[in-house]
């Protein structure tokens, strides 16, 4: 099942937070842990975001859904900080 974002919305997967660095350095436990995801799909009034991007989000202005195994986030384009 796929979900489809309407308006400005975007729906992405949440990524986990890297454990250790390309080098191989493991990383600790942060208190406040940045948010990642990976676009899924947009919506119609979406100009900046497409799917496949990386993304950085205010973790606190999203609506959390748990379909077919996956954690997904739904989110308007305002909240998106960030591409990587």
């Amino acid at each position: 099942m796929a979900l489809k974002p309407l308006s400005d919305r975007v729906v992405a997967v949440v990524l986990k937070p890297l454990e250790k660095t390309k080098s191989g350095i493991l990383l600790g436990e942060a208190k406040e842990k940045p948010a990642y995801a990976e676009v899924e799909s947009v919506g119609p009034e979406v100009k900046n975001v497409k799917k496949g991007d990386k993304i950085v989000y205010k973790e606190y202005s999203t609506t959390e859904i748990k379909l077919d195994g996956k954690d997904y986030i739904i989110l308007k384009e305002e909240d998106v900080l960030a591409t990587l």
